[in-house]
């Protein structure tokens, strides 16, 4: 059995793997590394409260087989563009680095469709970003997933975010082309991401998108 380490287990795919992960008879240890608790307990978790800017002090305790990284804030909660960058860069690229650099073996990454380094747009250049820095770290296998919109249930209420999973609900079904965009459930991506973690994947870096991380799980997640 392994061990499995969660990066962003109080958000919203985060908290679904956590409970994914804890009811998986694949794992018999799920390390939890939060900035406060997330308020659950399992004889299979263990749970680290750490400080993100100060990684020197616990990055030894970075040690399993399988980083999950599901870290994420929006621009609003972030305050600015450059403590969005810390969060969602720096403070995973920093864990990412100090796993590779402890032997854990999978590294599986939330990222977003339309990712890209060279986006005019800020989030999916940071998004890109992040892609490629830790595509040249040394784990055995990096799995990189894009969804589009994410839903479900969260801890704090995110009105546009819901005014625009419902347009977009409406646009993909009178325009087809735009599919790839399709709003897709945090549960549904959790399962999508342990599904990968336990195929055995012979390149070093794999990606799926929207329609690829569906096909990773059963049809009633859809």
């Amino acid at each position: 059995m392994k061990t499995a380490i969660v990066i962003g287990a109080t958000g919203l795919v985060g908290a679904h793997l956590t409970r994914q992960l804890l009811e998986n008879p694949s794992y018999q240890k799920i390390k939890l590394f939060v900035r406060k608790s997330p308020n659950i307990t399992h004889k299979k978790l263990v749970t680290h409260i750490v400080n993100f800017d100060d990684i020197q002090f616990w990055k030894k305790h970075l040690t399993g087989d399988d980083l999950f990284s599901a870290m994420g804030t929006t621009i609003k909660k972030a305050g600015s563009q450059a403590n969005q960058y810390k969060i969602d860069f720096t403070y995973q690229y920093n864990v990412a680095k100090a796993a590779a650099d402890n032997g854990v073996k999978q590294y599986l990454l939330v990222s977003s469709a339309g990712a890209d380094s060279h986006s005019k747009n800020f989030y999916l250049r940071m998004k890109g970003d992040l892609e490629n820095a830790v595509a040249k770290l040394n784990f055995k296998n990096i799995i990189v997933f894009k969804p589009s919109i994410l839903t479900g249930k969260r801890s704090e209420h995110r009105i546009f975010e819901s005014l625009g999973i419902g347009v977009t609900y409406v646009f993909t079904t009178i325009l087809p082309f735009i599919k790839k965009y399709r709003p897709i459930k945090g549960a549904t991506v959790a399962a999508a991401m342990i599904n990968a973690a336990n195929l055995d994947i012979k390149e070093k870096n794999s990606e799926y998108s929207l329609d690829q991380i569906f096909s990773l799980t059963n049809p009633e997640n859809h």
